[in-house]
């Protein structure tokens, strides 16, 4: 079957649904992306059109159809440890800063948000070295880990656990024996405790607000905001804030930046931030 070419308009109509619903900026040279990524759809559900195919979308009870449509068109890409850096600077700085601030709160429990998860790499990533690190500095001190996504497809990925030879062993060796368990066809899964350490939960973080109770030690939003545009940014950033301890830390993706006149956090380092108390 030929290819559903994409008039102008039509996508058009799809960049503002993505905006309006999803914060996502979609250029106009993503125009071919958005062609390969819902051609097989257009085909397997017999649209004739990209604009059949839109108006389903918007007129689909159930709500399935709009995230199969956003699972399509966002991006996965995401290895362990990606961006190693922040890794580091949390076994040297940060860890050890957080727990003498949870400590002196009286508090017995670390809490993590990874916001844009993917398939799992980075708060699996993240479970590795805290475990590690406060088993052996602070063994009082429970870690809980949120990862949350827009995608259901990598959402249920992640909650799998179960990753390729060739992205396992990507991961230091002590780790990877640690923390992994080969399962005998060529794919490695993530072993229960470091499981029970992490919460996977679809979110949209283009919500007003957030489904939480409390505040997070860490906020991990790593190469997500590259798809919004400046006012999207600023305003995750403001929600971000609501959602940090003070003196915790925020860590994006070092292609982002946030704003140096931004009031809600402080310049650490080239994609670090920390929360500014008050």
């Amino acid at each position: 079957m030929n290819s559903v070419s994409l008039e102008d308009d039509e996508f058009r109509l799809i960049s503002k649904l993505v905006y309006d619903k999803f914060g996502i900026k979609l250029s106009e040279q993503k125009k071919t992306l958005v062609i390969e990524r819902l051609q097989k759809i257009l085909r397997t559900g017999g649209f004739s059109s990209f604009k059949d195919y839109y108006d389903y979308i918007l007129t689909e009870a159930t709500g399935t159809a709009i995230l199969t449509f956003i699972d399509k068109i966002s991006t996965h890409h995401t290895f362990f440890f990606r961006e190693s850096e922040h890794f580091e600077f949390l076994k040297t700085n940060g860890f050890p800063e957080l727990i003498n601030e949870i400590r002196a709160q009286g508090r017995k429990d670390i809490k993590i948000w990874c916001a844009g998860c993917s398939s799992g790499e980075e708060p699996y990533s993240l479970a590795m070295i805290a475990n590690d690190y406060f088993k052996e500095h602070a063994p009082g001190i429970e870690i809980s880990i949120l990862a949350t996504d827009i995608s259901v497809t990598s959402i249920e990925k992640a909650e799998s656990g179960i990753y390729p030879a060739q992205s396992v062993m990507q991961i230091p060796t002590l780790l990877r024996q640690k923390y992994f368990t080969s399962i005998g066809d060529g794919n490695f899964s993530i072993k229960k405790s470091l499981k029970d350490l992490i919460l996977f939960r679809r979110l949209n973080l283009m919500r007003d607000d957030y489904p939480f109770k409390g505040k997070f030690d860490i906020i991990f939003c790593r190469n997500v905001m590259i798809y919004f545009d400046l006012p999207t940014r600023q305003k995750l950033i403001e929600r971000y804030s609501r959602y940090t301890e003070n003196h915790g830390y925020l860590l994006i993706g070092h292609s982002e930046s946030i704003d140096r006149n931004c009031h809600c956090y402080k310049f650490i380092k080239p994609a670090i931030y920390k929360k500014i108390s008050g």
